[in-house]
């Protein structure tokens, strides 16, 4: 999950495993699996940082809780 804002600032929690695209037009819009489309302030940059922070946190949690449970 990660915190995006809107364009009135806004903030709010989203699922970034159900983002299909980001796209600068020139707002940035992500696009969602479902075909939703959301504007927020964040450039796709920043969302790309963010989102890639939010996997590594992820899986580094899933790979100790598989070594966890394999001892």
């Amino acid at each position: 999950m990660i915190e995006v804002s809107r364009l009135n600032g806004t903030k709010y929690i989203l699922n970034a495993d159900l983002i299909q695209f980001i796209e600068e037009t020139p707002d940035t819009v992500i696009s969602l699996q479902d075909g939703k489309k959301l504007m927020v302030k964040e450039r796709a940059r920043e969302l790309i940082k963010v989102i890639l922070e939010y996997k590594k946190y992820i899986h580094s949690h899933i790979e100790f809780s598989e070594r966890r449970s394999s001892q």
